[in-house]
């Protein structure tokens, strides 16, 4: 055989261990073997159980983040609603009090002949 020849051989066998590398990896580390089986299975278990934890992780926070925002909103919104509250309390005592001035003293509107408008200097 040639020397050229020979790097041929060499080459192609180089090329078909490269294609079969993986399953010799597989077996030479034993992962698929019956008695690593369930290691595997576990480790793959727990990495997936990992990543799970992440994620909910990740989802309580966007939830409370956006439950700290509604608090803020309903806080908000109470102090408008008090706020509501007290001018509709200072309208309605306008009308009652003029109610009361009515039915209780008997007074009435003046006519508009009889109001005098004075200046304030």
């Amino acid at each position: 055989m040639t020397s050229t020849q020979q790097t041929v051989k060499h080459s192609k066998q180089v090329f078909e261990a490269a294609a079969t590398l993986p399953p010799k990896v597989f077996s030479w580390l034993g992962l698929f073997s019956p008695a690593n089986l369930l290691v595997t299975g576990l480790m793959l278990a727990v990495v997936i159980n990992a990543l799970a934890v992440v994620y909910v992780s990740y989802q309580h926070r966007m939830t409370f983040h956006e439950l700290q925002q509604l608090r803020v909103q309903s806080n908000e919104l109470d102090v408008h609603w008090g706020q509501l509250l007290i001018e509709q309390s200072t309208f309605g005592l306008e009308g009652r009090i003029e109610r009361r001035a009515m039915e209780e003293l008997n007074m009435t509107f003046p006519d508009w002949s009889k109001i005098i408008m004075v200046r304030h200097e």
